[in-house]
């Protein structure tokens, strides 16, 4: 059974996420989803969190590089509140910014998420 899938550099949109999140509903055995630098957004990123409420296997989420803001950390922030499987997830290289940072600062502390890969885009503050 497929445990890891690597879909990095593949220009999936918001649609191509929206079918992901598709399976991720009902898949038992994927523990890896590497997503990184495709154009996945806030929309494909909200498909994604809304899986993450029914599925039970994955750990690891990689969606660096997929045009990310605030927005999109809210929705996966949301989403944590109820997941408990999804240890590791990568979001650097994206647009979110110190507000974005702050829904993930809220909802990690009481999560199961212990790598977390993220910088913010407020240099300045």
């Amino acid at each position: 059974a497929l445990t890891e899938l690597y879909l990095a550099v593949n220009k999936i949109d918001e649609k191509g996420a929206q079918y992901l999140a598709d399976v991720l509903r009902k898949n038992k055995t994927l523990t890896k989803l590497f997503l990184c630098d495709n154009l996945i957004g806030d929309g494909g990123t909200k498909y994604l969190a809304d899986s993450l409420l029914q599925n039970t296997t994955l750990n690891t989420l990689d969606l660096a590089k997929s045009q990310i803001s605030d927005e999109g950390a809210y929705y996966l922030a949301k989403a944590l509140q109820h997941n408990t499987t999804l240890t590791t997830l990568i979001l650097q290289v994206n647009q979110i910014s110190n507000i974005g940072a702050q829904y993930f600062i809220d909802v990690l502390q009481y999560n199961t998420v212990n790598n977390f890969i993220f910088y913010t885009t407020d240099m300045a503050e």
